[in-house]
């Protein structure tokens, strides 16, 4: 999995052998949006608002395919609406992904083996931040968000990491994962 995050809520994604662009037409001045979703395979607006909904707190990601059952594809890569503002991303064979600009969905076990995107202002981080390290600790948590707001949720979310990595995401720089 890399992420790239372009400022707001544009990131593109590439995850299970496809590339997604989310929110494209949000992004930042100095981006050429159409540039931006060159080459994606899917491109989500709106930040996932007309995907499909998925009860967060019930779900469960895909089993592998055995060696076995192995065909020339891969399995396509899903994507769900799990709230206003949240948005799931599933692969076979990566950890699943959360999105979260709005509120923080309920959380089921499989929360944690996740990455968990979050983005917004310092208060905004330290919040979302708090909720699901409270919730089910992730995998990683990654905060997407200008210099102040990393500043300001780091300090108060340290303490509560307990196993869970924590990865700030700059503006254009791909993190891989």
């Amino acid at each position: 999995m890399k992420l790239t995050w372009f400022g707001g809520t544009t990131i593109r994604i590439h995850i299970g052998g496809a590339i997604l662009v989310v929110d494209a037409a949000a992004a930042p001045a100095g981006i050429d949006a159409a540039e931006l979703v060159s080459g994606a395979d899917r491109e989500i607006a709106d930040f996932g608002t007309g995907l499909p909904d998925v009860d967060t707190a019930r779900w469960k990601p895909r089993k592998p395919v055995r060696l076995l059952d192995e065909t020339e594809h891969l399995p396509e890569v899903e994507a769900w609406s799990a709230g206003a503002g949240a948005l799931l991303i599933e692969a076979v064979g990566e950890p699943p992904l959360l999105l979260v600009t709005g509120d923080m969905p309920a959380l089921g076990r499989w929360a944690e083996g996740a990455v968990v995107v979050l983005f917004g202002d310092g208060a905004r981080l330290s919040a979302l931040g708090g909720a699901v390290l409270e919730a089910t600790p992730p995998r990683l948590l990654a905060l997407a968000g200008d210099e102040a707001a990393i500043d300001a949720a780091i300090p108060v979310l340290r303490e509560g990491l307990d196993g869970t990595g924590l990865v700030a995401l700059h503006a254009r720089l791909a993190l891989e994962i």
